[in-house]
């Protein structure tokens, strides 16, 4: 992939949008800086190299235009000589030269764009590496904060499965609670009906026992 190639990549890239990508923001955020800064010094070496080409460019043109003026007052003091042979050859190099004028005018235009369009390129990558540099720290900040709301539900949601066991340890307690007193009131019910029985023998036990007393008594009258 060529470096003009990866760099209109990286700027056809909205921050956000790469930031969006990552799935670790705290961890991978100085690795992007630091890719960053990589294809920054590519981009900056070949940004050199055409204004380096910008500038040849712009030297050899001046010197055809230098030499166009050169041979055409050259060609002038042979014509006030009266040399004109001398004058026609000055001429003709002139010509010759005019000629790649023209082409050497188009070529330093080319290049001049490519060095314009190449700076604005290097200043926009460097304005969003400084962005992105500027925003590091909060988008740290933010992934912290974010991991501590995550623990937070997640603490939340073991108090809430706690609740829950608690809940069922109440009800557990309840239906004991509803156990026992089922329990007592069957053993009340029982010993209710053992008393009564026994209370109801006692009694007949009683009354033989008095018929017995009685009976004794009236022996006892009566010389028996």
């Amino acid at each position: 992939m060529g470096i003009l190639t990866r760099f209109k990549e990286i700027m056809a890239s909205n921050v956000n949008a790469i930031l969006d990508k990552l799935e670790d923001p705290s961890k991978m955020i100085d690795q992007i800086l630091r890719n960053l800064a990589e294809d920054l010094a590519k981009v900056r070496e070949e940004t050199a190299g055409i204004i380096a080409e910008e500038q040849r460019c712009a030297r050899k043109l001046e010197e055809c235009k230098s030499d166009i003026e050169k041979y055409q007052g050259l060609a002038e003091q042979a014509v006030e000589r009266g040399e004109d042979e001398d004058a026609r050859i000055f001429l003709k190099k002139k010509a010759e030269l005019t000629a790649d004028l023209s082409a050497l005018e188009e070529v330093y235009a080319a290049a001049a764009e490519n060095s314009r369009k190449m700076k604005l390129m290097h200043d926009k990558l460097v304005d969003q590496i400084d962005e992105m540099t500027a925003r590091r720290d909060s988008i740290k900040a933010k992934v912290a904060v974010a991991r501590t709301q995550e623990r937070i539900n997640k603490a939340a949601q073991g108090a809430q499965d706690a609740m829950g066991s608690m809940s069922a340890f109440d009800r557990m307690e309840e239906k004991a609670d509803r156990m026992l007193d089922r329990a007592n009131a069957m053993a009340e019910l029982g010993q209710s009906s053992d008393s009564k029985l026994e209370a109801l023998e006692n009694k007949y036990d009683a009354k033989a026992a008095a018929v017995e007393d009685e009976l004794a008594a009236l022996k006892k009258k009566l010389g028996k």
